[in-house]
């Protein structure tokens, strides 16, 4: 299994960016997929979240309304587009995968891997926001 983000750059303030998360060795409609960042002296945050088997998608309240994350299967893709970027946004951007049961409570297992516990880390990506 392997997860690989690309994407990150410096931008000013108000800008925007897209990070792409690459993965393989599994089948995404096994999984979901999320981005976490850590900032510098902060810990890390999970910022979104996308389900494989029925695309549902989770933001925390940070980013609701500013950031989209969408996946292209066939590509084995997970994007994340950020808009009107605030210094506050600036850290490392993890994607990590969690294996899911469609059968099971969606809410929970969203809750679960977005407080960090995924089955699969990729190295990250630096985004930085210059103010």
């Amino acid at each position: 299994v392997q997860l690989v983000e690309s994407g990150g750059a410096l931008v000013p303030a108000g800008g925007s960016l897209r990070l792409s998360c690459i993965f393989s060795g599994f089948r995404f409609a096994d999984y979901a997929i999320g981005w976490f960042r850590q900032g510098p002296g902060k810990g890390r945050e999970g910022v979104s979240c996308i389900v494989g088997h029925n695309d549902a998608t989770w933001y925390s309240n940070s980013v609701k309304g500013r950031f989209t994350i969408s996946s292209d299967s066939a590509k084995n893709l997970v994007y994340l587009e950020m808009k009107n970027l605030l210094p506050a946004d600036a850290g490392v951007y993890t994607c990590a995968a969690i294996r899911f049961n469609k059968y099971g409570s969606q809410e929970a297992q969203i809750g679960l891997g977005m407080s960090g516990f995924m089955d699969h880390w990729g190295k990250g990506t630096q985004v930085t926001v210059s103010s």
